[in-house]
């Protein structure tokens, strides 16, 4: 329960827990969201998330829906453990005894979502190229004319082998292109995400002091993380076009967050940055929710149970 006094190791393994469970749960509707972000007029592919996963299953297969999940399951677990480490201790700091303003909790989220980036900006690199090479081999069928003449269909790169590729091209800098646009979204969704769960956690409290029931608990931190996804889903629409390496002809190339935010209106107008909103806002909601069941069960603590203690 978000309430009760939980041990920093055992919140780091709840935090690793519930986000391998939401990953596999959701991820398909986070590759519908990339492929809607990325596609460009003249060359959409997609009408609706529904229509992306029914063509992606026809052409790439069930599994074709979770291109990139194994970067995700990889690395989501340090990410976690990242964001919920820095937002404790900020607020540990930030606190004077006991009790946070709302200006401080929104600075504990935004030192939270400054630490999470050295995770989150390789992790989302590498796992955007893998969801969308499976839209770009589709536009060679069926939108050939969206493709640069001369190219040569290759076999879909293992995420190693973007790795290796990046770091022998660019070095480390490769694999953080886009590090300012993950600040500018990840920053504000800490900042929006924390203190709006804690706040309307605090409504459902029995009494003064005592906690909130489970329910209240899970509904906020799908109306919390929802409306921070949805809030910030223009810079995540702006992210996911810098971090795309592939693209086809007719689709516009960026060369920094000003840059895309300049094409992006010029030819696709205001309400291309709001692409793949509802697919990131269902993404988002049963991640924060799961992240509550798991904390109600106790899993750490269930497992740290079995770890001997220190003798005093």
């Amino acid at each position: 329960m978000a309430d009760k006094q939980i041990s920093l190791p055992a919140k780091l393994i709840n935090g690793g827990i519930a986000g391998l469970i939401g990953v596999t749960c959701v991820f398909p509707i986070d590759l519908a969201k990339t492929r809607l972000q990325n596609q460009q007029n003249g060359s959409r592919l997609y009408t609706s998330m529904s229509d992306c996963l029914i063509k992606t299953i026809r052409s790439e297969g069930y599994f074709g829906m979770y291109r990139g999940a194994a970067v995700n399951l990889t690395l989501v677990t340090p990410e976690k453990a990242i964001k919920l480490a820095a937002n404790d201790f900020f607020r540990h700091h930030l606190s004077k005894d006991g009790k946070l303003t709302l200006l401080k909790e929104m600075m504990a989220g935004c030192g939270a979502g400054t630490c999470q980036v050295i995770v989150t900006t390789p992790m989302e690199m590498l796992k955007i190229q893998l969801q969308d090479a499976g839209r770009i081999a589709a536009q060679r069928k069926l939108m050939p004319e969206t493709v640069p003449a001369g190219t040569v269909e290759t076999k879909s790169p293992t995420a190693m082998q973007l790795t290796r590729e990046l770091l022998r091209e660019k070095g480390i800098a490769g694999l953080y292109k886009g590090l300012g646009a993950t600040l500018l979204r990840d920053v504000p969704f800490s900042i929006i995400y924390f203190p709006l769960f804690a706040n309307l956690n605090n409504l459902g409290k029995r009494g003064v002091e005592g906690p909130a029931p489970f329910y209240v608990s899970f509904i906020s931190g799908c109306l919390a993380g929802s409306t921070a996804a949805v809030a910030v889903n223009p810079v995540d629409v702006i992210k996911t076009r810098l971090q795309s390496l592939n693209r086809g002809s007719t689709e516009d190339t960026y060369s920094g967050v000003t840059d895309c935010i300049r094409k992006i209106l010029r030819n696709e107008g205001p309400s291309a940055f709001l692409k793949g909103a509802y697919c990131r806002a269902l993404v988002i909601a049963p991640l924060f929710g799961i992240a509550q069941v798991v904390y109600f069960l106790g899993v750490g603590e269930f497992i740290l149970s079995f770890l001997p203690k220190k003798d005093n």
